[in-house]
């Protein structure tokens, strides 16, 4: 769900429903064109191509990787010069970045088009409303202005069609396990707490309780994921019972998400909880170490709204629709656009 500030955060009427599948909006005058400024960051990544491919586009996506000096000014510096692609001709019609570093090609990209670019900024900019024509600042963010929307939870790659194509031809890793299957999605650390040993032994005695209760268990890791927690979760996990992607073969994260009856994440990423409640599958999640106040806040909100409910160290019996502000993220954009292009031909 999206809304604006000052509407019913929880509102099916600010949001125009739950979303989950494609597009909400498709008035978008035929050969628009989209351009994606990426950080090279993979949930970055995920949320602009979720909101080019919500919209119908094929987007022309361009990494930036600016030198030291650039990137750690940024948002406040210029872009890298090394960079200029990100901000060169011919220009679309609408470029959507996320990430402070591609902030400086964003702005430069929109004077450098002669305004003619509409620009769209994904998360809390650290340099304020001037960022972008919109910003897609995810509510737990406490980020409100005239050119900004709230969206319950950030954008994804995640659609009903990818779930039903993962559920009709499933991958033979996933489909070999029996049932109740249980989906394991695995975060990692970050500069707001590491996983020591206790959180990797909670972890690991989670994946063996569930093995133990005769559920097949399937299980993720990220980046992010230490050796150790990798490396405990890959002994408990052993077939046939278990399945550990360690990056050997095709990536079955959406496989797993269709398939699961169950879905187990860890908090550390607002992404990847948000790509949990995609699916129509019940989501628990389980505490991250450190302190994590958006996170946090974001969990909360989650909660309130019945999408997750936070691990107490047993599955239960309940369920839930799917929850995607994808298709209503870019709705948003696209009535945006609209507006912004209407009123550049009128003047």
């Amino acid at each position: 769900m999206l809304h604006r500030p000052g509407s019913s955060p929880l509102s099916r009427e600010a949001g125009g429903g739950w979303g989950g599948g494609a597009s909400a909006f498709s008035g978008l005058p035929p050969h628009t064109t989209i351009r994606i400024l990426s950080d090279g960051r993979a949930g970055h990544e995920a949320q602009t191509l979720g909101v080019a491919e919500a919209l119908g586009l094929a987007p022309d996506l361009r990494r930036i990787a600016p030198r030291a000096f650039y990137a750690a000014l940024a948002p406040f510096a210029p872009p890298d010069p090394g960079d200029a692609r990100a901000y060169a001709p011919p220009y679309p019609d609408i470029a959507v970045a996320a990430g402070r570093r591609t902030i400086p090609a964003l702005q430069r990209l929109k004077r450098s088009s002669g305004g003619r670019t509409f620009t769209v900024y994904l998360n809390r900019p650290a340099n304020g409303l001037r960022a972008a024509d919109l910003i897609v600042a995810p509510r737990h963010d406490g980020f409100s202005g005239d050119n900004v929307v709230t969206p319950l939870t950030p954008a994804n790659r995640i659609t009903s069609e990818r779930l039903a194509g993962a559920r009709a031809a499933p991958d033979p890793r996933i489909a070999a396990l029996p049932r109740p299957r249980v989906a394991l999605l695995v975060g990692g650390d970050s500069r707001r707490g590491a996983y020591g040993a206790a959180q990797i032994a909670e972890l690991e005695n989670i994946a063996a309780a569930l093995l133990a209760s005769g559920r097949g268990v399937m299980a993720t890791a990220s980046r992010r994921t230490p050796l150790a927690l990798r490396d405990a979760l890959r002994r408990v996990l052993a077939a046939p019972r278990g399945f550990f992607w360690d990056g050997e073969g095709e990536n079955p994260y959406i496989a797993m998400l269709a398939n699961a009856d169950s879905v187990i994440v860890t908090g550390d990423s607002v992404n990847m909880v948000g790509e949990a409640i995609a699916a129509a599958a019940p989501v628990y999640v389980v505490p991250a170490p450190g302190r994590r106040s958006k996170i946090d806040a974001s969990l909360a909100a989650l909660t309130d709204a019945g999408a997750i409910r936070m691990w107490r160290g047993a599955l239960e019996d309940w369920g839930r629709p799917p929850v995607n502000a994808t298709p209503d993220i870019a709705s948003a954009v696209a009535q945006a656009y609209l507006a912004f292009a209407a009123a550049r031909g009128s003047s």
